[in-house]
């Protein structure tokens, strides 16, 4: 019946479309026939209705159909050899990827719809083997295992139709592909080819006469300009194995021999018998390094000889020979190729430029004296004695009432009796007869203020200790004697030893520079002759023959920012010192008591601190900066020596100035009294400069003061460049 049915649909369609009936019914009973005896069948269809092909197709594959209304296509199939009904549905296939549809299975029903929506329909998801003759769509998950899968998408996306699907997903680096069967299957054998495991192998190529690591450099930058593309393959890759002096070689089997072949023919013996060269040095000094090469081949040939098992004998040592040329600073060196190799890299990590560092020391002593003296002498005398009768008598200011009775008796002694300091007022009654008194009113007061900076500083290199001393010598009487046997005109000459002693500023820095910090030794001394006249004052002798030096020291080690300020010890002492004479009980009665006491009052404040400087000089352009600020500081204090005259008594004479540079880069004051530089960096290339110190603009501060809005020096930058004054602007 279903046979006779299918006849019958095929028949009204050929009757519709005014086809020739026969050839129908030959297809339909042939199709009839291979259903009751499962037999393959043979079809020819010309301009039938896809809808009506598909109607035979399911009659032979027991297949249910469903059609989208677009699906809509006359179609012709001649078969001119039977088939069976299983490739009777893949031909089926065929005719819809010619007419632009697809079949996509979806439960108990097929899906013809146009291939457009291709990406959109399930099909068949992950199937366990993809058909490559199959035109069915499927959804295939390739895992990548050698390559990566975002990279192999732009090759393979013009293998695919533009209805078809192609993602990568990078984190598990698979690809998702959907299309038809015959097509996934050939993407995948691709896939597959390109996904091979890099097998290449390593190959260790000891060398004999020449070093592994000149060798690599050399065929190394042979293919660095060779791109990967015009070497093919895996690309090269050496490595130098200094110690078995060794190239490690990887990459593509075909490069490899290349480049074995290229190293092999490098490994030759010198020409000239020998492996000697000469290395000049840049910033070493070569007397002072040969000495250490020597006694590093010697260190490694003994521990090659122990690694052996046995010494090294003294035909080993000959092979490798170092010794300077101190005109030339170079080294002179002959060893085989692995001894000459390490060499060779020992010298490049020393004969390197080494950092400088600008060291400003700031010390700064600040003194504060001040003394009171207030007091009453008086005496009363009978007529004609010469013991009072009732005295008070004290020295004030270094004088008393017989002091001032002794300068008025001897007008010559009023110098050297001290009566000129101070203020004295003086009463009294001097007669023949009757009581004679007298009495004084003496107050002294005096005060000693002192500031002194000093900011010793001197650029070293790292690891290089430095020392600047501005001092005096001064000489100390280290003994005398007198020899009697000497004698001239009746005078016995002395001898004496005089031995000289530094006083001043003295700073020793040695600094460790460790990348932005720097560990610095320091020492620091500061000492001073103490004048006779101030310990007179302080009633302690003084001699010009054994001067009084006061000497202030520091030794440390501290850790400190590259252009920061650190203060690195000091001292402050405040003392008050009070001194009262007076008559027992007498001078404690209110107001009257004054008459009969003396009061002292001494008070001395010492303010001394010590900080310390330092800036990093990596290159020229460091050190350059440094030196011109220093150079125009020097500059300006020369232009302010003298003052113009009016009348000049050298006509066209003046002061000698320093020639102005062509490059020089202003720099503020640190403080008004003495420049060390600046706490911020320089201003960039062409940057507007400030204006020039000797004309500063209308409303500009004081000189020395700080502007306003200026953090303090802590606050600062600690990337500064070192400078110590505000130089003029270029000239």
């Amino acid at each position: 019946m279903r046979s006779h049915g299918l006849c019958i649909r095929l028949a009204r369609a050929c009757g519709a479309r005014g086809l020739g009936c026969a050839a129908v019914l030959a297809a339909a009973m042939g199709v009839a026939a291979a259903q009751s005896a499962g037999e393959r069948i043979t079809l020819n269809f010309q301009g039938i209705d896809i809808r009506q092909v598909a109607d035979a197709v399911g009659m032979v594959t027991h297949k249910n159909f469903v059609f989208d209304p677009r699906v809509r296509a006359p179609v012709t199939m001649i078969s001119s050899t039977p088939i069976s009904p299983a490739a009777l549905y893949q031909t089926f296939l065929a005719i819809l990827q010619v007419h632009g549809f697809i079949a996509v299975p979806d439960g108990e029903v097929v899906k013809i719809v146009p291939d457009a929506d291709e990406r959109y329909e399930p099909g068949a998801v992950l199937p366990a083997e993809v058909s490559s003759s199959s035109d069915e769509i499927v959804t295939q998950v390739v895992q990548v295992r050698n390559v990566s899968a975002a990279q192999l998408v732009p090759v393979l996306r013009p293998l695919i139709p533009n209805q078809a699907d192609l993602n990568a997903y990078p984190p598990a680096n698979i690809l998702i592909i959907s299309d038809r069967a015959s097509n996934v299957s050939r993407l995948m054998r691709i896939i597959s080819r390109i996904d091979e495991s890099n097998t290449s192998d390593i190959d260790v190529i000891p060398l004999q006469n020449a070093s592994a690591s000149e060798v690599a450099r050399v065929v190394s930058s042979l293919y660095e300009s060779q791109s990967q593309s015009e070497i093919g393959g895996t690309p090269l890759k050496l490595v130098a194995d200094e110690r078995s002096n060794s190239i490690l070689l990887s990459g593509d089997a075909n490069s490899r021999l290349r480049a074995k072949a290229l190293i092999v023919h490098l490994d030759t013996p010198s020409t000239y018998g020998g492996s000697t060269q000469v290395i000049f040095l840049h910033y070493e000094d070569a007397t002072k390094l040969a000495p250490k090469l020597k006694d590093q081949i010697e260190g490694m040939e003994e521990a090659a000889a122990a690694a052996k098992g046995g010494s090294s004998d003294q035909g080993s040592k000959e092979e490798a020979q170092v010794w300077p040329d101190e005109q030339n600073n170079a080294l002179v060196v002959t060893a085989p190729p692995k001894t000459m190799g390490e060499i060779r890299s020992i010298v490049d990590r020393l004969d390197i430029r080494r950092a400088q560092v600008l060291v400003q020391a700031i010390i700064v002593d600040v003194d504060f004296d001040k003394s009171t003296e207030l007091g009453v002498n008086w005496a009363v005398y009978s007529n004609g004695s010469t013991i009072p009768g009732a005295t008070f008598l004290t020295p004030v200011g270094g004088a008393s009432l017989v002091d001032l009775a002794d300068s008025i008796i001897n007008p010559a002694n009023l110098p050297s009796t001290g009566l000129v300091n101070g203020t004295t007022v003086a009463l009294g009654r001097i007669a023949k007869t009757g009581i004679s008194f007298a009495a004084m009113l003496r107050a002294l007061q005096s005060s000693d203020d002192s500031d002194i900076i000093a900011t010793p500083s001197t650029v070293t290199m790292d690891h290089q200790e430095a020392k600047i001393e501005v001092a005096e010598e001064v000489p100390f009487v280290t003994g005398q004697y007198t020899n009697a046997s000497t004698v001239t005109n009746g005078t016995v000459s002395p001898f004496q030893t005089i031995q000289n002693e530094t006083v001043g500023t003295i700073l020793k820095i040695t600094p460790d520079i460790n990348n932005n910090d720097l560990i610095l030794k320091i020492d620091i001394e500061s000492s001073s002759v103490i004048p006779t006249s101030e310990l007179e004052a302080e009633g302690e002798s003084g001699s010009t023959v054994n001067p009084t030096t006061q000497k202030r020291t520091v030794t440390t080690e501290v850790l400190i920012e590259n252009g920061g300020i650190l203060v690195i010890g000091g001292l402050i002492s405040n003392e008050y010192d009070r001194n009262t004479t007076g008559v027992p009980l007498l001078s404690h009665i209110p107001l009257l008591g004054q008459l009969f006491q003396d009061r002292q009052g001494d008070i001395e404040k010492k303010d001394l601190m010590i900080f310390i400087r330092a800036q990093i000089l990596r290159d020229g352009t460091d050190a350059g900066v440094a030196t011109d600020a220093e150079y125009q500081f020097m500059r300006k204090e020369q232009t302010q020596v003298g003052e113009k005259e009016l009348i000049p008594l050298v006509p066209g004479a003046s002061s000698s100035v320093l020639p102005p540079t062509s490059k020089s880069v202003p720099q503020p004051n640190f403080v008004g009294c003495c420049d060390l530089g600046p706490l911020t960096a320089p201003p960039p290339k062409g940057s507007t400069t400030a204006a020039p110190q000797d004309a500063p603009p209308k409303g500009a501060p004081p000189k020395g003061a700080q502007p306003q809005g200026t953090p303090p020096p802590s606050a600062q930058p600690a990337t500064a460049a070192p400078a110590s004054a505000a130089p003029e602007s270029p000239q």
